[in-house]
């Protein structure tokens, strides 16, 4: 009878599964192992499958990795929201362990190695992340409307971000705030995501423009004051909804704006901190003065915003200068064209763009890849392996690659939406969020639009670590999401 009964319910899973997300999973993996193979070629080593060269290898962790998916498919849904916060324990545990026992690896301290074979922690700190994550916006009551709640949620980010970051593998780090989102998704404010797109645009417009001067100030400083400026009116508009406030305050900026023009004008030099600490700070006592009328929260936060974003303006320089290594910045002011060095930082990035560039429309054809073949980009085989699907597949090929992800992307996007607990949609959210960083920030590596921070592409670099990681995300998600029929939701 017990007999019968597993039987059933393994044919009840077989049909709960979405198949859709496991064939483009299957996709995804046998075109990166055949796209290291491109990027690996040597006539020496002619076998796609020779278990001593890199894509014989890359095979050999898929086929794994389908029987570990296979095994987490047969896990009770019901352990793993049993088990969650054990897991994120677990794995914290081993996060600290490899920061003194790894080996140093190019600088960085996160590989644990088992003799031939070496493992990054890392990676599947991010299951463990999602799923102590999900764990705790399930608990009862739960909702992000305290500093409280901010506070622990924001710990079970944090925390393993600045284990790896003591493994001194920023990269990997990085990823884990692609979790804002879900925390976005979850009810916090959206006022978060503006401030960090604000710090963001400081950063680059302060480091971008400091050498030029300007009414005695570096532009880019200029830059961002009258960012601040332009920001703080908008939110007394549309924020604190006060007309009165935010014509005021408009006013005032322009008057003062044509006082500096015209004593310019009379060869008067009028300097720029004097002008923008008058403006700037003259707002904020008004604001302060101003909450005996008006709603004292929102001037709080606009007041807030302010004072934030002229402190954080100044402390950009010492971030960059003092707390990133020097690999960091140089990678940092090549992307933004402050400085060019084609033969040293910036090589690799100029070697891909050229490969990508060369494949034209539909590419030089597989095993072509003339840059690929002389090795001309390094480290071809792993974070930059989208150049040799751009050089030997062409546009066409890379935007085949590009769709695939997208349709897992919305199909993850999809299931969670369809999931009738929170632990069930915050966990497939957290699966979503990090696909999507991987995917934009290492594409954005190659072609040159973001600095190169070792994010490998999923399912494409070469590496068990990273495809297994992504094997327990994805997995984990589609047997959590098997169970939905036990709630009546198909």
């Amino acid at each position: 009878m017990e007999l019968r009964t597993n039987d059933s319910e393994n044919r009840t899973l077989l049909k709960s599964i979405d198949w859709v997300t496991i064939v483009l999973y299957a996709i995804l993996i046998v075109a990166g192992a055949v796209s290291i193979y491109a990027a690996t070629y040597n006539f020496d080593k002619a076998s796609m499958f020779d278990f001593s060269g890199f894509s014989g290898k890359q095979f050999m962790w898929a086929g794994l990795s389908f029987i570990l998916g296979l095994s987490l498919l047969l896990i009770d849904r019901r352990l793993y929201e049993a088990y969650a916060y054990p897991i994120y324990g677990v794995m914290i545990l081993l996060l600290i362990v490899t920061i003194f026992i790894a080996p140093d690896i190019k600088g960085s301290r996160s590989w644990l190695v088992f003799g031939p074979v070496s493992l990054q922690p890392a990676e599947f700190a991010k299951f463990a992340t999602a799923l102590a994550l999900a764990k705790l916006f399930s608990t009862y009551g739960f909702a992000l409307n305290s500093w409280r709640n901010y506070a622990i949620a924001g710990g079970i980010i944090i925390l393993p971000i600045l284990c790896i970051i003591l493994e001194k593998e920023t990269g990997s780090a990085l990823v884990y705030t692609s979790l804002i989102f879900v925390l976005y998704r979850e009810g916090m404010s959206g006022f978060v995501l503006f401030a960090a797109l604000c710090a963001i645009t400081y950063f680059v417009v302060v480091l971008k423009f400091a050498t030029v001067m300007l009414m005695g100030i570096p532009m880019g400083t200029f830059i961002a004051f009258v960012i601040v400026m332009v920001l703080t009116v908008g939110m007394l508009f549309f924020y604190c909804r006060s007309f009165f406030l935010g014509r005021n305050v408009l006013l005032a900026y322009l008057g003062g704006s044509l006082l500096v023009w015209g004593l310019s004008y009379l060869g008067v030099n009028v300097n720029g901190y004097l002008f923008f600490g008058l403006m700037v700070g003259g707002t904020v006592i008004y604001l302060v003065y101003s909450m005996l009328h008006e709603s004292v929260q929102r001037l709080l936060v606009t007041i807030g915003f302010i004072v934030a974003s002229v402190v954080f303006m100044f402390t950009v320089d010492f971030a960059f200068n003092h707390v990133l290594q020097e690999h960091q910045q140089k990678r940092i002011t090549v992307v933004l064209g402050i400085a060019d060095d084609p033969r040293g930082v910036g090589y690799n990035v100029n070697q891909s763009k050229i490969a990508i560039g060369s494949g034209g429309i539909l590419g030089k054809g597989f095993l072509n890849g003339t840059q690929t073949k002389l090795k001309y980009v390094p480290e071809q085989h792993t974070d930059f392996i989208f150049c040799t699907i751009g050089e030997e597949e062409g546009f066409v090929g890379s935007t085949a690659v590009l769709l695939v992800f997208l349709a897992l992307i919305l199909r993850i996007i999809t299931i969670a939406e369809r999931q009738h607990t929170t632990f069930g949609r915050v966990y497939c959210y957290c699966v979503a969020s990090y696909l999507i960083f991987h995917l934009s920030i290492n594409i954005g590596m190659v072609l040159g639009l973001c600095p190169v921070i070792g994010i490998p592409l999923p399912f494409f670099s070469y590496g068990g670590s990273s495809l297994w990681g992504f094997t327990f995300l994805l997995f984990i998600m589609l047997r959590i999401d098997a169970d939905r029929a036990s709630y009546g939701v198909w």
